[in-house]
């Protein structure tokens, strides 16, 4: 069974480029080695930064396979937590509550918060966090 996760965008920008040292993010979303869970909300703001990152043509490729594929999954929220105070950050943790993740992964220090909050228990990771929870050596 894949990990339920639920990935922030700036750790979708520092993944996406082949490049990249957190490529194999990408590439085990591809080969649905993970589940992703995303809100309409989320998905526009990855359009919205991989356009300003990478370029129109790369946001809307990468939105498109994200649309296609089978471990991706679109989650309703019906209540808002608003747990962070950056109300863009909210939705990330909103998403990760309603779809019952695993893992929220960010680099964004907003989320430590989270980690005072008994209730709801959000399980926030760094990707490199996240690569050794799931026992991979690079």
């Amino acid at each position: 069974m894949a990990t339920r996760t639920v990935i922030d965008t700036n750790v979708i920008v520092a993944s996406l480029s082949s490049r990249s040292k957190h490529h194999w993010l990408i590439e085990f979303l591809i080969y649905q080695r993970i589940e992703l869970y995303i809100t309409e909300d989320i998905l526009l703001e990855y359009e919205e930064v991989l356009k300003w990152k990478y370029s129109e043509a790369t946001a809307s490729n990468f939105l498109a396979a994200l649309k296609e594929m089978p471990n991706v999954f679109s989650t309703q929220v019906y209540y808002r937590w608003n747990l962070i105070r950056d109300p863009d950050d909210n939705k990330f943790v909103d998403c990760y509550i309603a779809a019952g993740a695993e893992y929220l992964i960010t680099h964004d220090k907003h989320f430590d918060v989270l980690a005072a909050v008994p209730f709801p228990k959000v399980n926030v990771v760094r990707i490199d966090e996240f690569m050794a929870a799931l026992n991979i050596h690079q």
